[in-house]
């Protein structure tokens, strides 16, 4: 047997399933029903429990190639079924040898469907899963002790620890990352491009970065609250003012604004799925999109802001999902362009770039 409890008090009982342990993190839900390999190992979820909405997880095994980086990043699973054998003959091993593999604990049987409705009626919080304890007692003081992700740097976790290089032979431009938790697909839609890449730690100093003389940068997507990355802040402005060109997501979308004036805020319970409609402004477009964050871009810090161009809408709830500066060749979506999982709508966006990179050459 496991337990879930969350921080208001209340409990699911479940299967256990995975690594036997305990395990405490922010609950939050991703909608897609495909794409779980890439969502559990997706850097920003770095610090939570996830809930899949899909009724049945595991079925299709895992393969190497669809990891988005090198550890699964969840801190825990909550699913309905989650299922041990699989039928994907590309598969390497099932989720539960992977699970046991990456010491990754879980919990299963589950209602999602009622979970999921609490969580959007009560926003997200704090929860502890257990698949080795019983004793609600005990869970209620380790929970307690957990910190909420407000006011949380986590890139630090997630990020880099050394300079890594991508060559490209026959690159003529080059791109400097600052990785705060990338996935591996961002950097596929780059090098498609025709780039050569430099990725440097979250906490690299300006002049290092400066010095290799790259053509544009780029700001990656990561877990956590930006407002509490000051440090990080302060480097994006360094790198703004160099006018060149810049393209931010997810994270790096929120640091550009906060490096802007512009403020952000936590969602009630985040937008995190394949599925999420979002509107081009400048195009009068509707894009499909992949989402995954907790925390969004404040409209009301924009309407004083004569700089920032709202780019993207979503249209769901109307929060800002893109932004470009008048002053600067700089512009951000809080969406996930590169997908995987999910539709390849936005896939334009790393071509954007590549334009802007090469009409700030001429």
């Amino acid at each position: 047997m496991a337990v879930l409890l969350l921080s208001d008090g209340t409990t699911f009982n479940g299967k256990a399933f995975g690594y036997a342990g305990t395990t405490v993190g922010e609950i939050c839900f991703n909608t897609g029903m495909t794409g779980y390999q890439e969502i559990f190992t997706d850097p920003s979820y770095f610090g939570q429990l996830l809930v899949m909405n899909n009724v049945h997880i595991g079925n299709y095994g895992v393969c190497e190639k669809d990891t988005e980086s090198k550890h699964v990043t969840i801190k825990g699973l909550v699913a309905r079924n989650l299922d041990q054998y699989y039928s994907r003959h590309l598969a390497q091993q099932s989720l539960q040898d992977y699970f046991l593999q990456q010491k990754i604990a879980a919990i299963h049987q589950i209602d999602t469907r009622a979970l999921v409705s609490y969580i959007r009626k009560n926003g997200s919080m704090n929860a502890i899963l257990s698949t080795d304890n019983s004793d609600l007692d005990k869970l209620r003081e380790q929970l307690a002790t957990a910190k909420t992700m407000e006011n949380q740097n986590l890139s630090p976790a997630v990020s880099t620890k050394t300079i890594q290089e991508f060559i490209t032979p026959s690159a003529t431009k080059k791109i400097a990352i600052l990785d705060f938790g990338i996935k591996q697909n961002i950097l596929n839609c780059l090098l498609v491009q025709n780039f050569s890449l430099t990725l440097f730690p979250h906490n690299t100093d300006f002049e290092t970065i400066k010095a290799i003389n790259a053509d544009a940068y780029f700001l990656s997507n990561g877990p956590g609250d930006p407002a509490a990355m000051t440090e990080e802040v302060s480097l994006v402005k360094k790198i703004l003012s160099l006018n060149k060109p810049v393209f931010g997501i997810c994270l790096g979308h929120q640091l550009i604004a906060l490096a802007n004036g512009l403020t952000t805020y936590k969602l009630k319970y985040g937008h995190r799925g394949i599925n999420h409609p979002v509107r081009n402004i400048e195009k009068n477009r509707v894009e499909i999109t992949t989402q995954n964050h907790g925390f969004g871009v404040n409209a009301l810090s924009i309407a004083n802001n004569k700089n920032v161009v709202v780019t993207h809408i979503n249209i769901n709830d109307q929060s800002i999902e893109g932004i470009r500066l008048k002053d600067k060749p700089v512009f951000s979506v809080q969406y996930h362009p590169e997908a995987t999982p999910g539709p390849h709508d936005s896939r334009y966006l790393f071509e954007d770039f590549a334009r802007l990179i090469y009409s700030a050459a001429k």
